[in-house]
Order: C-alpha cells, then structure tokens, then sequence
C-alpha cells in the first residue's frame, strides 16, 4: 500500500515537474502559466468561497447522474443478459444510444425540458445508462449456470439468490462500470454546465474562457481533477479490492 502511494507521489511531481519546465521554454504564462503561478489565484478563489460553491454544485450533479444511472444501468443490463428474447428486443435501442453523441443529447434535453437542473441531470444520466447496461450486460451472461441449477434446487428464494449467487458473480463488472461511470460523467457534467447553467465548474470554466484566462481555467479544471482523484484512490479502488477479495481467498 505504502509502496503504490509511494510510486503515485513520484508519478504526480514527475508530472508537475515536465510542467513547470515546457511553462518555462514557453516563457509566457498568459498562454501556459507554471504550477507556481496558479497559487495566487487558487488561494484567491478559495478564500471567496467561489470555487468550493462551484465544485459543491457539480460534485451534486455528478453524484445524482452517477446513482441514477448505476441503478437503471444494472437493473436494464441484469435483465437483457438474463433474458434473451427482451435482449433481442432493446439491443437496437442500446446500439442507437451508445452511437448518439453526448452533445446531442444534451442539446435536446435543454430544448425540450428547458436550461434547469432537470435538464441538466437528465442529460448526464441517458448519456451514461447505455455504457453501463452493456458492461453488466456482459457479466449477466456470463453468470454461472451451475450456482443457477444449484440455488433452483434449493429453492432458494429470489431476494437471497440475487444477493449470495448473482451479485457477487457481477461485482468486478459493477466496480468496473462504476469507475469508468465516473470518469466519464463527471467529464459530461462539466460539458452540460459549459453549455447551458450558471453555476458550476464548467460554467467557470466557460466564463474565463470568454475572458482567455488561462490560469483560472487551469485552477477550476486542476481542482476538480484532484477531487476526482481523491475518490478515486480513497473510496473506488479501495472498494474495488474489498469486493474482488473473495476471488483471490
């Protein structure tokens, strides 16, 4: 454990050190500022409150989009991989929303629910609900036909079947759908903010672009990223290796 945070540490300052040095061949940090540069400003969105109530805003947009397509992804996936003759039927739907551009569907979410949070929401979730239901998809197929023959015999009732023979069969694909679910949705939910809201990183993001600010774009987006990867490596992957213990006892 210490040894792979050891290596993420020397990786990061590997990073910001190839940074500050192509920040200083440039030579102008209107067009690429050095990590140094972006303290001042960083400290000074931080002490007006701005860029906490913008994360807190897209930290909820993300996290709504995320429960809401995890739960309709897995229930949708779990049924069309357990039940041919419906697969049949919703496959096309699933290849027509795979296929349909993210910007697409958050312009028409906007233009027919109109420029709020429902809109908004709603976009992130249908973008996201086609991956996730392939990925469980997959991992409902492939459950064990045996453990299926098995608890029939037993009779064993259905609440308990799903919980003790089909979901720990479809754990890797859930934590697996999960993380990439929320590297790509929060991606998403900055693009609905640029578009179309008036709060949120995105829509920071937007604002210092009109304005051709290059340092605050890099400390709202630089921001974002490290929260991200503060859930990533303290909730997702810690969460991931407790669920696949059992394969590796």
């Amino acid at each position: 454990m210490r040894a792979n945070a050891a290596i993420r540490s020397v990786s990061l300052l590997g990073f910001i050190l190839l940074w500050t040095v192509a920040a200083w061949l440039g030579g102008d940090p209107t067009v690429l500022p050095s990590p140094a540069d972006l303290v001042k400003p960083f400290l000074s969105e931080l002490s007006s409150g701005m860029l906490l109530y913008s994360l807190g805003v897209t930290v909820f947009r993300v996290i709504a989009a995320f429960c809401l397509a995890m739960s309709l992804g897995i229930v949708l996936g779990l049924l069309m991989g357990t039940n041919p003759a419906l697969d049949r039927w919703l496959d096309p739907w699933l290849v027509v929303f795979l296929n349909l551009p993210a910007l697409v569907l958050i312009v028409l979410c906007y233009l027919w629910i109109g420029l709020n949070e429902t809109a908004a929401i709603a976009a992130v979730t249908l973008n996201k609900i086609p991956n996730v239901t392939t990925i469980i998809r997959e991992g409902a197929r492939a459950l064990d036909p045996d453990l299926k023959a098995m608890a029939q015999v037993y009779r064993m009732r259905r609440s308990v079947y799903l919980r003790h023979v089909v979901l720990p069969q479809l754990a890797p694909f859930i934590t697996g759908a999960a993380r990439s679910g929320m590297a790509v949705i929060w991606k998403i939910v900055l693009v609905v903010e640029f578009l179309g809201r008036s709060n949120g990183i995105g829509f920071q993001i937007h604002l210092y672009f009109q304005l051709f600010d290059v340092a605050m774009v890099l400390v709202y987006s630089l921001s974002f990223i490290g929260f991200m990867l503060v859930v990533e490596w303290l909730l997702l992957q810690p969460a991931e290796r407790r669920i696949r213990a059992w394969r590796l006892a």
